[in-house]
């Protein structure tokens, strides 16, 4: 599986982080399965915390 890095700000990453969050909350709305960006939402903040 190829990597990717990016280099973003506090502010790109803040929209990344609750464009993930309202597009989880529009799933469960449509009673939709939410697994992939839960594991998303996980990496992400795992690594940012690093």
């Amino acid at each position: 599986m190829k990597k990717i890095k990016l280099k973003l700000d506090q502010a790109e990453f803040g929209l990344i982080i609750n464009g993930l969050v309202e597009f989880k909350n529009k799933l469960i709305r449509e009673k939709e399965d939410t697994d992939l960006i839960d594991d998303l939402l996980l990496k992400l903040l795992k690594d940012k915390n690093k």
